[in-house]
């Protein structure tokens, strides 16, 4: 049974950084692709970055720069360093697990593992 629950959420002013965690377990993270994704509210859940079992990663135009998706498979554990947070970074945040060849573009519909958020408010 695949377990996926995030950490780290939290207030934050803008400028500031958060780190978030996503710890698995009921499989290995070697083996799948990972991701983050964030839903603000009244508006669709988006892609904020994703990284492949080699290591390679994908991220939203709105973050690139400023956030850094990152796992360590002998941890089960995927992180998101974000920082220069803004107002409009202020989401719910969830990471997500695939095996989808596609990973890199971001699309909820290719990630089949969810799991259940941690917010981020940025003020």
């Amino acid at each position: 049974h695949v377990q996926l629950v995030e950490s780290g959420g939290d207030s934050v002013q803008v400028g500031g950084s958060l780190r978030l965690s996503c710890s698995g377990s009921g499989y290995s993270y070697s083996s799948y692709c990972m991701g983050w994704f964030r839903q603000a509210p009244g508006k669709k859940r988006e892609g904020v970055a994703a990284i492949d079992s080699d290591g390679s990663t994908s991220y939203a135009d709105s973050v690139t720069g400023r956030f850094t998706i990152s796992k360590d498979n002998a941890k089960n554990t995927l992180y998101l360093q974000m920082n220069s947070l803004k107002p409009e970074d202020t989401a719910m945040y969830y990471c997500a697990a695939t095996k989808s060849n596609e990973w890199w573009l971001l699309r909820e519909a290719d990630f089949f593992y969810w799991g259940r958020g941690t917010q981020v408010t940025v003020s």
